[in-house]
């Protein structure tokens, strides 16, 4: 410490502790500042109000919100469950024509966005009104569960197979040029055909005539269905 002169030793050292409490002061004014203080909360309520009426409340509280949420999955599921039937033919494991015909929206829009077309397949069954008469309704009902499963067994995951109705039956493929959409619209009549249908001790068989659209930019849905139905019909003319 430096002494001025005139300046009495002794307050100067009476000066020097004063000195040295203001600056234990401001070294302890932090320390006080950033302590830790006792904020534990539960849902927002401080420790302090914890009382055993306010514990119990928000254990009620917490146990009907947990309730809540799970009632809350249980009709998420039941209503994908309902969406799913919605979208399924009574009868059969596939789409019904609705759901179908939104298929068919679905690579429309595919195809106006990436320029990526698909193709539609529709499907005629032949001999199935003649497997109603002849062996009843059950028979024919067991016919076309058989298409259906054979439809769905031989097409791709990203593809859609829908009942359109009576013994009509349709297919997107996704992503599938005309020429490959052909081939293999053949040989899904071809597995028609040579599968026979198992019922009551008989092996019954059924055929089917095709037609294919191919669903490019620009096309209506309406108008694809038109247009495989029409291509349909004519090669079932030609081959009667």
């Amino acid at each position: 410490m430096r002494i001025r002169p005139g300046d009495p030793v002794g307050a100067a050292a009476r000066r020097e502790p004063a000195g040295r409490g203001k600056e234990s002061g401001a070294a302890s004014a932090p320390a006080s500042a950033g302590a830790p203080r006792d904020s534990a909360s539960i849902m927002g309520v401080p420790e302090a109000e914890l009382t055993p009426n306010v514990q119990r409340a928000l254990l009620s509280l917490m146990g009907e919100v947990d309730q809540l949420r799970r009632e809350t999955d249980a009709l998420r599921t039941k209503i994908r469950d309902l969406e799913t039937l919605a979208d399924r033919d009574v009868f059969l494991p596939v789409l019904n024509r609705r759901a179908f015909l939104r298929e068919v929206s679905k690579a429309l829009a595919l195809a106006e966005r990436h320029d990526a077309p698909s193709a539609l397949v529709y499907f005629d069954l032949n001999g199935f009104k003649q497997i109603n008469d002849t062996h009843g309704h059950a028979a024919g009902d067991a016919a076309l569960e058989s298409v259906a499963d054979l439809l769905s067994a031989h097409v791709r995951e990203t593809d859609a197979v829908g009942r359109l109705g009576g013994d009509e039956f349709g297919v997107v493929l996704t992503l599938t040029p005309g020429p490959a959409a052909e081939h293999k619209a053949a040989e899904l009549a071809r597995a028609i055909a040579e599968t026979p249908i198992h019922f009551e001790g008989q092996e019954l068989r059924l055929g089917a005539a095709w037609g294919v659209r191919a669903l490019e930019r620009g096309l209506a849905v309406e108008t694809a269905m038109a247009e495989a139905d029409r291509a349909m019909y004519a090669r079932k003319t030609r081959a009667a």
